[in-house]
């Protein structure tokens, strides 16, 4: 769970870089760092949000026009200083790299690593993606030219993907060469690209793991990179694309379900158009469930469920209202480092509103039901306010196994749908009515529209359909002790 963007510019980049960061915050409050360069790396980081580590004192100190930056929320790591991307490295020429991902195979792929002699500086698995792009960019003759050097780039790149199992979209910036980006091939994780074309005829180029900067900064969207696509830059301008390796086409199904911004298209498939089919989809169901139920009024779990509220409550004829006032000014509880946090600030930053909510019949639309408890609390203050009946739906099909390709779902133990029936879960809400997302529905609501090529997306976390990894149940458990030692050590 993290943003990543990379510019190529005829101008300082810096201060476009910490704009765009800025249309990523949703995707990572804990870190952020930009780096930049000319003839050397310019690099600040720091933890916390993006206008709390950057000012227009240190940008300025960011020289050069090409560079990448990285906003964090850790699912692999620790939570300290040196875990914060990007990271770069001075062999060969000076390589940087920012990583949004997560690699399954990474302790196989750090112990292969110590075993060459080689120093792991943190325990992000980002650094062993980086240690092999530069060991296999450093390997024989360097070329210069920029068709022989973007040659020499696929096929590192080209072992990289032989290497590693899981997920990454990269950025990554190389002194004295350009910009490089490419993306895993499942495409798993997203990686979009635009052009802007100045008056003296260059172009510049951006790539970022959303498009909602894109608009603001001047860039034209052109799509997304394929899975198994390598884009290089190079210093003069010119740009190199290639398919390296495709491979069965699986993104993630929970970008469109909560974690990308709605004014997102990912993949040829509009985020905000995905969402309203999901209420639509959702608001059927119940009419097929409890044909004579009927709500008084449909309010969202702000702000992601919001588009799918609206469509469900237009199908189902209902008024729509924003019962629930959210805080801005308080982050996702989501994505809140651990469990005593988020709990703390559902009620600092969910506020009902009473004259939304007393003596009526009130239906949540949530995104999602993870663990269980923020659900809780909100059906707990909707009926504290008076509520005469809570019915509570979630836009996706019930989550029961851990996300080890980027998203924060955590372990088995921790996901109530993992652990509990429909009924206890209803039970534990506190809710009168429970209905989940079907996954058809789920899916027909992402791949309904576009030429995005979309089969079906990876539900691994619904489904229980690893993509790559060989995830057996040891490998899961593996996983799922590792992730609690890493929290451990965090806090």
């Amino acid at each position: 769970m993290c943003g990543i963007v990379g510019i190529y510019s005829h101008e300082p980049v810096a201060a476009e870089l910490y704009d765009s960061l800025i249309h990523l915050q949703h995707r990572g409050q804990d870190a952020a760092g930009m780096l930049t360069c000319d003839e050397r790396f310019y690099s600040i980081h720091g933890l916390g949000l993006v206008r709390e580590i950057f000012n227009p004192e240190n940008i300025q100190q960011l020289k050069g026009n090409i560079g990448i930056a990285h906003t964090r929320y850790p699912t692999a790591g620790g939570y300290t200083e040196s875990e914060i991307q990007p990271l770069w490295i001075g062999n060969p020429r000076g390589i940087a790299l920012a990583h949004n991902g997560n690699l399954v195979n990474y302790p196989e792929l750090a112990d292969e690593i110590r075993k060459q002699h080689r120093h792991l500086n943190s325990s992000l698995d980002s650094e062993a993606l980086l240690l092999m792009l530069a060991d296999k960019l450093s390997n024989g003759e360097f070329a210069e030219e920029d068709e022989k050097f973007f040659s020499h780039l696929c096929k590192a790149i080209q072992y990289i993907f032989n290497k590693t199992q899981g997920s990454y979209s990269i950025v990554s910036v190389m002194i004295g060469k350009g910009l490089i980006a490419f993306r895993d091939p499942h495409g798993i994780r997203p990686l979009v690209w635009g052009e802007r074309h100045n008056a003296d005829g260059t172009t510049d180029y951006i790539f970022a793991s959303e498009n909602t900067a894109f608009y603001a900064l001047g860039f034209e969207p052109k799509g997304d990179l394929q899975p198994g696509e390598v884009v290089f830059v190079s210093k003069s301008g010119k740009l190199f694309r290639q398919l390296v390796e495709a491979r069965e086409f699986r993104p993630c199904v929970f970008e469109y379900v909560y974690f990308a911004r709605p004014d997102s298209t990912l993949d040829n498939v509009s985020v905000y158009r995905s969402r309203l089919r999901m209420g639509q989809n959702l608001a059927r169901a119940w009419k097929e469930t409890w044909p004579g139920l009927m709500p008084d009024v449909v309010i969202p779990a702000p702000f992601t469920a919001n588009t799918a509220a609206l469509s469900f409550a237009h199908e189902l004829g209902v008024r729509y209202s924003e019962g629930l006032y959210k805080n801005p000014f308080i982050g996702r509880t989501f994505i809140m480092p651990n469990q005593k946090a988020r709990a703390r600030n559902v009620r600092y930053k969910l506020t009902p509103q009473r004259t939304e909510i007393e003596n009526k019949k009130v239906l949540i639309v949530d995104d999602s039901i993870v663990r269980g408890t923020t659900s809780r609390e909100i059906v707990k203050m909707v009926r504290e306010f008076g509520a005469t009946e809570i019915y509570f739906v979630s836009t996706s099909p019930p989550i029961k196994n851990p996300c080890f390709y980027g998203i924060d779902i955590p372990s088995r133990a921790e996901l109530i749908a993992a652990n509990d029936s429909l009924d206890e879960i209803r039970e534990f809400l506190g809710a009168d009515k429970l209905l989940y997302q079907r996954e058809e529905d789920l899916v027909e609501a992402v791949t309904r529209r576009g030429e995005h090529h979309i089969q079906r997306p990876c539900m691994a976390c619904m489904d229980g359909k690893y993509i790559c990894g060989n995830i057996t149940e040891r490998k899961m458990r593996e996983l799922e002790e590792k992730r609690e030692t890493d929290r451990s050590d965090g806090f």
